[in-house]
């Protein structure tokens, strides 16, 4: 539960905090790409999943996707002013985004960077992330379950 003494985005006046949960490429085609490494489930399963946890965990979450770098920028650039946690699964952003590291930096938020699959398990060039710069912890090789670990993380911590 939120702490005493946040701002609104916090919990202040007995209001949940809010948990941005954004999610990058190709995770809009969750369930039909490569369901052997990212599984069956959709994003709207994964979005369920996280509103569940959420209510449980008493937080409220602000789901979304977009396959556009500068779209995730501007939200997590938003969530600054209007969350108090992101958790971000920035798919193939993670190995690539600079652009995603700074505006992180710049949002000054807690983020648990969340992957579907083991990507220290996967080509090479998944192992880096940009992301983890920026993040309080990463859970990745959970599928969908990594999501309501990294909500949980988030609770404790905001």
């Amino acid at each position: 539960m939120a702490k005493s003494g946040k701002s609104a985005a916090n919990g202040k006046a007995g209001k949940a905090p809010v948990i941005y949960v954004l999610n990058g490429p190709n995770l809009n085609m969750l369930g039909l790409r490569q369901p052997e490494i990212y599984g069956r489930d959709t994003l709207a399963d994964v979005e369920k999943l996280c509103r569940t946890a959420g209510k449980s965990l008493g937080l409220t979450i602000e789901f979304r996707q977009s396959n556009y770098e500068g779209e995730l920028v501007t939200w997590i650039q938003e969530a600054r002013s209007k969350a108090a946690g992101i958790v971000l699964n920035a798919g193939a952003y993670t190995h690539t985004s600079v652009a995603i590291l700074d505006a992180l930096n710049a949002a000054e938020k807690p983020c648990v960077e969340v992957h579907l699959s083991n990507i220290h398990r996967r080509e090479e060039f998944r192992h880096h992330s940009y992301v983890s710069l920026a993040a309080k912890g990463m859970i990745c090789g959970f599928g969908p379950k990594g999501y309501v670990l990294a909500l949980e993380a988030l609770a404790d911590i905001v």
